[in-house]
C-alpha cells in the first residue's frame, strides 16, 4: 500500500508553504508538492515591500527559500513534481504527479495563478526566445539592449524599472490613459530615464523570421500600427488560475478560481483552496499565507472529527 500522508499540499508559494509549517507543526504528516521553486509567484518580484517583518524589504526568491526551510524545519517534505491531475472522489485524496502518485487524508490546493498570454499567433513558439513572463528570471539575458514590457499594472511596472537596471531601453506598453500601478512607483519611474511609456496601445504582433526581432503596436485611439524592433517581450497583464489539472473534482467560478470561502472550505470534504487559486477580493502574499494556516485549522478540525 502507498504511504499515506495526512495533507498533501499542492503548490510552494506562501499559501503552499504557510500550510506545510502549520501542518507540520501541528504534527501532521505533510508532504508539499512544488512544481519548480518554492516561492510561487513571489519569485517573480524583485523586492517585496509590503510583507512585515522586512523593515528593506526582502528579495522574491529569498523569501520563499525561507518560507520552504521553515515547514521542513518542523517536518514538512517537499517533493518536486508537476501534478497533472487530481482525484478527490474517495476519502483517500490522490495527486498524479510528473514522478508517480502520492496519498494523503486531506488536500490543500494552493497552486496560485499563471502568466496570462497574449494570445498572439506565435507566442507559445517564441516563448522563451524573445517572449517572456518573468523579467527577474530572464531579464539577464538583456544587458545593454533593448526590450518592451506589456502591462500597465504593478507587475509590469516592477518588472519595467527591474529591467531598466540592465537594459539600455525599456518600451512600457500599455491599453489605458495611465499607469494603473500604485503610486509607489511614481517616482522611481520619474527618475528612469531610460524607460518610455507607450499609452493608450498593445501589441499587435511580433516582428520575428529566423527569430524574435520586436512588436508591432497597435495605437487604439486611431488604429495606426508601428514597429518597435527589442531583442525581447517581457508580458505582464495579470495572471490566471493554474486549477486547469483539478478538471471537475473541485467547483470553481466561470474563471476557473476554486470557489471556497474564508475557511477554505471547497465543495469537497477534506479539501482545501488558499491562496490566488480561491474566489477571493483580495491577493496578496500575506493573504496568501492567512489562507494555508486557515486550510491548516480546518483540516485538523476535518481529520479529528472524521467527516
Amino acid at each position: 500500500m502507498e504511504h499515506i500522508y495526512d495533507m498533501l499540499i499542492i503548490g510552494g508559494g506562501p499559501s503552499g508553504c504557510t500550510a506545510a509549517l502549520y501542518a507540520a507543526r501541528a504534527g501532521l504528516d505533510t508532504l508539499l508538492i512544488e512544481k519548480i521553486a518554492a516561492g510561487g509567484q513571489m519569485t517573480y518580484t524583485d523586492k517585496i515591500e509590503n510583507y512585515p517583518g522586512f523593515d528593506e524589504g526582502i528579495g522574491g526568491i529569498e523569501l520563499g527559500i525561507k518560507m520552504q526551510k521553515g515547514a521542513e524545519r518542523f517536518g514538512a517534505k517537499t517533493v518536486y513534481a508537476e501534478v497533472k491531475a487530481a482525484d478527490f472522489s474517495d476519502k483517500i485524496k490522490k495527486a498524479v504527479t510528473s514522478t508517480g502518485e502520492f496519498y494523503g487524508k486531506t488536500a490543500v490546493i494552493a497552486t496560485g495563478a499563471d502568466p496570462r498570454e497574449l494570445g498572439i499567433a506565435g507566442e507559445r513558439e517564441l516563448t522563451g526566445r524573445g517572449v517572456h513572463y518573468c523579467a527577474h528570471c530572464d531579464g539577464r539575458f538583456y544587458k545593454d539592449k533593448t526590450v518592451a514590457v506589456v502591462g500597465g499594472g504593478n507587475s509590469a511596472v516592477s518588472d519595467a524599472l527591474y529591467l531598466s537596471k540592465l537594459a539600455a531601453k525599456v518600451y512600457v506598453i500599455y491599453r489605458s490613459d495611465s499607469l494603473k500601478a500604485e503610486k509607489i512607483y511614481d517616482e522611481p519611474l520619474k527618475a528612469a530615464e531610460n524607460v518610455e511609456l507607450i499609452p493608450n496601445s498593445a501589441v499587435a504582433g511580433f516582428i520575428a523570421k529566423d527569430k524574435f526581432q520586436g512588436v508591432t503596436v497597435k495605437n487604439l485611439n486611431d488604429e495606426t500600427e508601428y514597429e518597435i524592433f527589442c531583442g525581447g517581450v517581457f508580458v505582464g497583464i495579470g495572471r490566471k488560475p493554474a486549477s486547469e489539472f483539478l478538471g471537475n473534482s473541485v467547483a470553481a467560478d466561470k474563471n476557473g478560481y476554486i470557489i471556497a470561502d474564508e475557511t477554505t472550505r471547497t465543495n469537497v470534504s477534506g479539501v482545501f483552496a488558499a491562496g490566488d487559486v480561491r474566489t477571493k477580493p483580495l491577493r496578496q502574499i500575506i493573504t496568501a499565507a492567512s489562507d494555508g494556516a486557515t486550510a491548516v485549522h480546518f483540516a485538523k478540525k476535518y481529520l479529528s472529527s472524521d467527516e
